[in-house]
């Protein structure tokens, strides 16, 4: 989805309210989280490329941001994290959403480019979760179970699953192969299930590969035997967000707010923006109050609107620092 010369439609927006998440109940903005103040010579243009989990909240900003300085255009662009650091490198985006963080080999591409490292500030919360379809009996399963059911290599020890019977589920849907869906590998997404839920391992040749997070949404929400992962902040009322133990036979934690924030929640995650930021030297005055608005309350409540999770008052304190 891309936007150009910073107009965010009324229609467009309507899709990616259909598509995107349900606000988490019970979430609440940190009441010490900083009023967005506005200032005076904001104006220019301004591209963002990079994550499609935060393709629909970089957009919400974006439209939220211009109703403070109409004479900013901004550019919108989300086909995955790693085409983040390619676009940075080359000067074509000042935003770099990622829903991972860079890797080393990024870096030091980056820092050959550059002769200094990248700046990545934390914008939002992600509980990663496993959906399953609104039909599906199942309510939780173990991080090794998830193994089994995507990878082939099943590092976490577990034997392979390929039936919901396999999974304590009974009848007619028991007895139904599972149906598993996940991204490609461009999506920062991929990565970090791989890494986390995978223990670094390979994915079944069997997993129907999406280009985007509602994909992946909307195939476990047509398919009765359907599994797959993406950002809370695409759940729908079609799919259910499984709870999730660490071990097996340990006990399942839900994906939200609390169990994010004491870390009960195996798949918690930071979404980032990563700039270009000269060592000793402040952002460029667009970028900056950009972020500034990004990690205010007025930011972080449309985090909250978009199903995500908003950052601590703390963290958005360090975060705040870094753009000096």
């Amino acid at each position: 989805m891309k936007f150009t010369k910073g107009i965010v439609c009324t229609t467009a927006l309507a899709v990616s309210l259909l598509v995107g998440g349900q606000v988490q109940a019970g979430v609440e903005i940190d009441p010490a989280t900083p009023d967005y103040t506005k200032t005076i010579g904001v104006s220019g243009n301004l591209d963002s490329i990079g994550s499609d989990t935060l393709n629909n909240l970089m957009t919400f900003w974006a439209e939220s941001f211009r109703k403070q300085y109409p004479n900013v255009r901004i550019q919108v662009e989300g086909k995955g994290s790693s085409t983040a650091p390619p676009a940075l490198i080359a000067g074509t985006s000042q935003l770099g959403p990622m829903s991972r963080q860079m890797k080393k080999v990024e870096e030091e591409k980056f820092e050959k480019k550059y002769g200094f490292r990248p700046t990545r500030i934390g914008v939002a919360l992600d509980s990663l979760a496993v959906y399953v379809n609104k039909e599906n009996p199942l309510d939780s399963m173990s991080l090794p179970e998830v193994d089994a059911v995507f990878s082939k290599t099943r590092k976490g020890g577990h034997q392979d699953i390929s039936t919901w019977e396999q999974l304590g589920v009974t009848g007619q849907l028991g007895k139904m192969p599972i149906s598993i869906y996940g991204r490609n590998s461009a999506s920062g997404t991929y990565g970090y299930f791989k890494k986390k839920a995978l223990y670094k391992g390979d994915y079944k040749n069997s997993v129907k590969e999406q280009p985007g997070s509602a994909s992946v949404v909307m195939g476990v929400t047509e398919d009765l035997s359907g599994i797959g992962y993406s950002g809370i902040g695409y759940r729908t009322s079609g799919v259910k967000a499984l709870s999730l133990a660490k071990k097996q036979g340990g006990t399942p934690y839900a994906p939200n707010y609390d169990n994010v924030l004491n870390g009960q929640y195996p798949l918690s995650r930071m979404l980032y923006i990563y700039v270009v930021k000269e060592p000793n030297k402040p952002l460029p005055t667009l970028t900056q109050e950009f972020l500034k608005f990004v990690l205010s309350k007025e930011g972080q409540e449309i985090v909250v609107k978009d199903g995500y999770l908003p950052l601590p008052a703390k963290v958005i304190e360090k975060q705040l620092q870094m753009l000096q």
